[in-house]
């Protein structure tokens, strides 16, 4: 966690620096140093501020999943709250929102996934993550299906998500948001069917 006084200019810059030299160099290859260099800074301000490069990538990610929950909240508001389609698909359109594809963005989502698993506090960050996102597909969802039904498609959703991600991650093209989506909708529209008709 960032110590307090750390100067909100900074912050922004050691965030981006660090997300794009996990881009270059992946994050075994992510040093203090490159990081410190890519941003401009010495290498004692991020010890400093962020006892090192756990540290720093700790607040990487709360700031990546702050852009989701503003992204998300910006979704939702576009749509009308008696909409439970048009509402899973903006939940699911935030997933998929501009700066979530990025390709520096979508590599330190696939950096900090894979260190989740080692990691405690990179682990809870994870599983709020994946609370967060069923408990909203889950609400919606339950305005038109049974309890249970809701929490199978919220858990499909989430997986198609997850999915399409990694996929998209491992692809040259990277991830397509569009196509995201549209296999997403097609999925939603089929599960929500026999309860809308």
């Amino acid at each position: 966690m960032p110590k307090v006084g750390m100067p909100e200019i900074r912050r922004p810059q050691l965030v981006d620096a660090t997300m794009a030299v996990i881009n270059d160099v992946g994050l075994s290859g992510a040093s203090v140093t490159l990081i410190s260099k890519k941003a401009g800074v010495s290498s004692g301000i991020i010890h400093h501020y962020f006892g090192g490069k756990h540290g720093l990538l700790e607040e990487t990610m709360r700031t990546v999943l702050r852009q989701l929950s503003t992204a998300s909240i910006e979704h939702l508001r576009a749509v009308d709250p008696n909409n439970v389609t048009a509402r899973v698909k903006a939940i699911v359109a935030a997933n998929f929102d501009g700066y979530q594809v990025e390709g520096k963005v979508v590599k330190t989502w696939l950096a900090f996934w894979a260190q989740a698993m080692h990691d405690g506090s990179l682990h809870r960050l994870q599983r709020v993550n994946e609370r967060r996102l069923l408990s909203h597909l889950r609400y919606e969802l339950k305005q038109v299906l049974p309890a249970d039904q809701a929490l199978f498609v919220a858990q499909g959703i989430a997986a198609l998500i997850d999915g399409i991600w990694l996929r998209g991650a491992l692809n040259p093209d990277g991830i397509s948001a569009e196509k995201a989506q549209a296999l997403i909708a097609d999925y939603l529209e089929k599960q929500l069917a026999p309860y809308l008709s």
